[in-house]
């Protein structure tokens, strides 16, 4: 293999194994200044996109010891990775494909599992990390607060007697 393509294999492989997830995309049809929107958007989520030599990439992919991609990478692709979570990224992507019809995802990885396009669809429905994690948390204190109000309730009872007593005596 020649020093560009080792070079591009290790830089490709240095990415994947950086990031949780990957997804493909084909990126045919995008103008540059839609391109750089993209890159933008993805910025925000915590993802960059890269396009990628298909071939050089499917080696990288081997030797990172993610799943066999023979002939699934064809046509002009682009990889998205990130340090937070796929559906940040699926989401940003299924926006910005509803607006410009472009780019079409193809596939990703989460870890050693591959994911369809369905499956990333559905991951790009999914609230964002930071909303999960509060709707976990309120489903955690929501026993606690309903202890609080169960042993509340008696006391309060008792002294709205002891005022009506009070207001009936005086």
């Amino acid at each position: 293999m020649r020093r560009e393509k080792q070079f591009l294999t290790q830089e490709y492989r240095s990415r994947l194994n950086a990031s949780p997830f990957f997804i493909v995309v084909e990126y045919k049809g995008l103008n540059v200044a839609q391109f750089r929107e993209l890159r933008h958007r993805l910025s925000k989520a915590g993802a960059e996109i890269h396009v990628v030599k298909n071939t050089v990439f499917r080696i990288a992919a081997r030797e990172a010891g993610l799943p066999d991609l023979d002939g699934m990478l064809v046509g002009q692709l682009a990889v998205v990775t990130g340090q937070r979570d796929v559906s940040a990224a699926a989401k940003v992507l299924k926006t910005f494909q509803a607006e410009f019809d472009k780019p079409k995802i193809q596939f990703g990885c989460l870890g050693n599992q591959r994911l369809e396009r369905a499956t990333l669809l559905a991951l790009a429905e999914l609230p964002s990390l930071e909303v999960l994690r509060g709707q976990l948390l309120g489903v955690l204190q929501a026993p606690a607060g309903r202890l609080v109000r169960l042993l509340h309730t008696p006391a309060t009872q008792l002294a709205r007697v002891l005022q009506a007593r009070v207001e009936k005596g005086a």
